[in-house]
């Protein structure tokens, strides 16, 4: 039996099937997958279709193929895929309890591929008093709250999927997905589960929104910091616009604010905090460039100390919804206050006359038994809304649409200019000073640098290199190793991510034969006393487990 389907939304109207032609890396070969769900609402009956192309490339057109009387018959209904693939079409069925299959196809280099065919039966809606979305948001959390989850890859052991039917069965009714970071191969990764998520976790009637995991600069000077905090915010930005901007049931982004070291050793102590003037400045530009640019107040998230000790008090911070990270106190309890301390409270921007703390949403435990919503694992964040149905929904209010000015570049042309060379002898590392910078002459955003030489230097001399980010387009580039004499090459930008374009400044440099070092004799290992096997600590001592 053959089911009509209609657009929800005005501006996603129904067209007519077009195909994108768009080439293919070499030996990779396309592939499409389909996903089909139906969505809880409080009408009509939804259903959602999404799914991935591979590989990854914006602006696909997906169609969708209907099976009546044993023949597969195309659909008015298409869409595009987003920057990394994902694709999703939601429409309202017209007919019930009616079994009916589907696939999805596209054309990617000329070659026509297909999904494989999911069949799906269309089950009415219960009737509801009102036709009010607020119906859906269960308070089904502790002590009679709105339930919510936080995710990234560390859900996904060995790719595993999440089960959000299952999470949605559970009471969860909201999930913050990690969706960027300030580390490019953290942020690739974040990218990943971003796109197996975010439409998954919609079709199954979950809300959604997403959070950036912030690394600061390592520089006390306002204007990099600045400069720094608006690269980063450009970077979620990106990251938004590649899935389509906001919907309707987006959560705002939230900033994920926590670390404060800015300098590392090799043994991984950190050896430099920013300042709290410096953090201050920084949060406050990252976040007032989300709201500006996207029409929705973003959500910033961190815990009491943090906020106290890392952070000065400001009244442009109080506009943004605290999420607040505080374990050990049970939200079973209706009047448990997250923020506090024994004898006393914590001073930051959101601590009221009172002592307690203005938050929006409390984070409340990283121990949750993750099977029991659907989640690969042992653990899970679990977060409460502060809140009823409708304040809830007040965060999901104003949508975004990318312009095609929002959308992530491709390889947009940069230009390297290096601030300073050290160098001496051949035990002693050359260092570079280097930045790189846009068209616009703001930072980079993605992107490291290494040294090139003309000549490959003949073994056994073999090249340590060392690129420590001090802020967003600029390095410190370290190199050991480099034999004595006079040398040429260059010092490279290369973006994996392919946002940015290949750039390069030569070099010459001479170096001088340093001292020998005088080996150590070498001492007869002295037996060690056989240890008794360590006890390893349980992180979630005290935490609630539910």
């Amino acid at each position: 039996m053959k089911i009509l389907f209609m657009r929800k939304n005005a501006f996603a109207a129904v067209v007519a099937l077009t195909y994108s032609f768009l080439p293919v890396a070499s030996g990779a070969p396309a592939s499409l997958t389909l996903t089909l769900t139906q969505t809880p609402s409080f009408t009509e009956p939804i259903v959602s279709l999404y799914g991935r192309v591979k590989p990854a490339n914006p602006g696909i057109a997906i169609g969708l193929q209907v099976e009546i009387d044993s023949k597969w018959q195309t659909t008015n209904l298409s869409t595009k895929s987003t920057s990394g693939g994902a694709w999703k079409i939601e429409a309202t069925a017209t007919a019930l309890n009616a079994k009916v299959k589907y696939r999805a196809v596209a054309k990617v280099a000329g070659q026509i591929i297909y999904s494989s065919a999911r069949t799906i039966t269309i089950k009415q809606t219960p009737e509801m008093s009102a036709a009010d979305s607020s119906t859906l948001i269960d308070l089904a959390g502790p002590g009679g709250r709105i339930h919510g989850v936080d995710i990234s890859r560390w859900q996904h052991p060995n790719d595993a999927p999440i089960d959000f039917e299952k999470m949605y069965k559970a009471g969860v009714r909201f999930v913050m997905i990690k969706a960027s970071d300030s580390r490019d191969v953290s942020d690739a990764q974040a990218l990943k589960y971003l796109v197996m998520d975010h439409n998954a976790a919609q079709a199954a009637g979950i809300m959604t929104g997403f959070y950036y995991y912030a690394t600061l600069p390592d520089t006390t000077d306002p204007n990099i910091i600045i400069d720094d905090a608006l690269a980063q915010a450009q970077k979620a930005i990106w990251r938004l616009a590649g899935i389509g901007g906001y919907t309707d049931r987006d959560l705002s982004y939230a900033l994920d604010l926590e670390n404060n070291c800015v300098r590392v050793s090799n043994s991984g102590k950190c050896e430099k905090y920013a300042t709290r003037s410096a953090v201050t400045l920084w949060a406050n530009t990252w976040l007032s460039t989300m709201n500006l640019r996207t029409g929705r107040t973003p959500i910033l998230y961190s815990y009491p100390q943090f906020l106290e000790h890392a952070m000065n008090r400001s009244t442009d911070l109080i506009k943004y919804p605290l999420w607040i990270a505080h374990y050990g106190i049970n939200p079973a309890d209706p009047l448990a206050q997250p923020g506090q301390k024994l004898g006393g409270c914590f001073v930051h921007s959101w601590t009221t006359s009172n002592c307690s703390v203005s938050w929006v949403m409390w984070q409340y435990t990283s121990c949750g038994i993750a099977n029991k919503y659907g989640v690969p694992g042992s653990r899970l964040d679990l977060s409460v809304f502060r809140g009823t149905p409708n304040t809830f929904l007040d965060l999901i209010k104003g949508t975004w649409v990318p312009d095609v000015a929002d959308l992530m570049p491709v390889h947009e042309p940069s230009a390297l200019m290096i601030n300073s060379t050290t160098s001496s002898t051949t035990n002693k590392p050359v260092v570079f000073s280097v930045s790189v910078n846009r068209p616009s002459g703001s930072p980079v955003v993605t992107g490291t640098v290494l040294f090139v030489p003309d000549v490959p230097f003949t073994a056994p001399t073999a090249l340590t290199q060392s690129a420590v980010r001090e802020s967003s387009g600029n390095w410190a580039l370290s190199v050991k190793g480099i034999p004595a004499g006079t040398w040429s090459g260059s010092v490279e930008y290369k973006d994996v991510s392919g946002t940015h374009a290949k750039s390069s400044t030569p070099v010459l440099l001479t170096i001088i034969q340093g001292a020998t070092p005088t080996p150590k004799p070498t001492k007869s290992p002295t037996p060690k006393p056989t240890k008794s096997p360590t006890t390893v600590a349980d992180t979630c001592k005290n935490q609630i487990r539910i």
